[in-house]
């Protein structure tokens, strides 16, 4: 996932666990660089987590077009610090012709909801290489 067309999915080095039909999960490691002042996991590095999962999700769908997101409604509940190993599992809550409507949960190891977001993507008229 370092070496895709996304500049933000390389710097964030998360490992793609799995892809099944409509959902995708990956593995994110917190780093000193993805840290606010308090030393836990930022809001908004969790949140180009989940931005950029769900986006990766839609992609592997095959459409012929590309998706970007309209909006990104993100709730924060639990701190990660650095060094935990956070899993963000992503999927497709309605997929229609030009919107689809995902849902993405970011995971601490103990079982703890991080953070999670609902979110739409709407298709572009960038069409995508065959």
């Amino acid at each position: 996932m370092t070496q895709g067309p996304s500049h933000m999915a390389g710097w964030l080095g998360g490992k793609l666990v799995a892809v099944q039909g409509h959902s995708m999960t990956v593995e994110f490691v917190v780093r000193l660089d993805m840290t606010n002042p308090m030393g836990t996991l930022h809001g908004g590095a969790v949140a180009a987590i989940m931005d950029d999962t769900v986006g990766m999700m839609v992609f592997s769908l095959g459409r012929e077009f590309a998706y970007t997101s309209v909006n990104l409604n993100c709730d924060f509940l639990n701190t990660a610090r650095i060094g935990d190993t956070l899993t963000a599992h992503a999927q497709v809550i309605r997929a229609g012709r030009n919107v689809i409507h995902c849902e993405c949960r970011v995971m601490h190891p103990d079982g703890k909801v991080v953070a999670k977001c609902a979110t739409n993507m709407i298709q572009t008229g960038f069409r995508l290489p065959a």
